[in-house]
């Protein structure tokens, strides 16, 4: 609400918290814009419809005429509307999980991102509504500001290597001379190695080196056979 509101220049937020008040503001005739600056790579879950384990459930018509407990309502009907399912809305804004068990609501329509606290309560994941991450995001008319563009830039550049870095492993070690084309086509994704001579060593070199791949013990197992 800040963001759209223009009380702030930047925020970070979960995607179904996003989506959830920018149709809330739009029902209200409010300002919902906004600037969406870069998925960020942390906060990863999914907003599902949960039942009683017991529960027999075959298909989404399953849910209809359903008392569904959530904090997301405004979600929950554009996604039920698309199969022309009816349902009553009861509104919690904590510990929706527990509404199903003190009989409150027939289904729960949650945030999941194990599953645990859903398993824990008796429940069980019947329909996933959308997928969610953290998000940067932007009060809509903030490139209009020069001085603030050239600071959100240099976060996002900074945001950027972070989140690259994450997926990448820097390499070290020392390899026979005729060995270094297997080695670099071993590591996929690996830019070109630094080949570095060895201080009384005439027939090993140190390579150095930045793989974008996940490295396994079994590759390390067949470095480890190369020399």
């Amino acid at each position: 609400g800040l963001i759209m509101d223009g009380i702030v220049d930047l925020g970070i937020v979960g995607k179904n918290v996003l989506e959830q008040k920018f149709y809330s503001r739009k029902s209200l005739n409010l300002n919902n814009s906004y600037c969406l600056l870069k998925e960020l790579d942390f906060g990863y879950c999914r907003l599902s419809l949960s039942i009683p384990i017991e529960r027999l459930y075959t298909d989404i018509t399953c849910l209809k005429n359903s008392c569904i407990a959530t904090s997301y309502p405004h979600l929950l009907k554009k996604y039920l509307d698309c199969y022309n399912i009816s349902f009553r809305s009861f509104i919690l804004s904590g510990s929706v999980e527990i509404a199903s068990y003190a009989g409150l609501s027939d289904v729960i329509c949650d945030v999941v991102s194990t599953g645990a606290t859903l398993e824990e309560n008796g429940l069980k994941e019947v329909e996933v509504l959308c997928y969610s991450c953290a998000l940067l995001i932007a009060r809509h008319n903030i490139s209009r500001h020069f001085d603030k563009t050239y600071i959100i830039e240099k976060l996002l550049a900074r945001m950027r290597g972070v989140i690259q870095a994450r997926g990448s492993k820097y390499i070290m070690l020392h390899a026979p001379k005729d060995k270094v084309q297997d080695i670099t086509s071993l590591l996929k994704g690996a830019e070109n190695p630094t080949v570095l001579k060895l201080a009384g060593n005439t027939k090993k070199i140190a390579l150095h080196m930045v793989s974008s791949e996940n490295v396994f013990w079994e590759t390390m197992e067949t470095l480890k056979k190369l020399g």
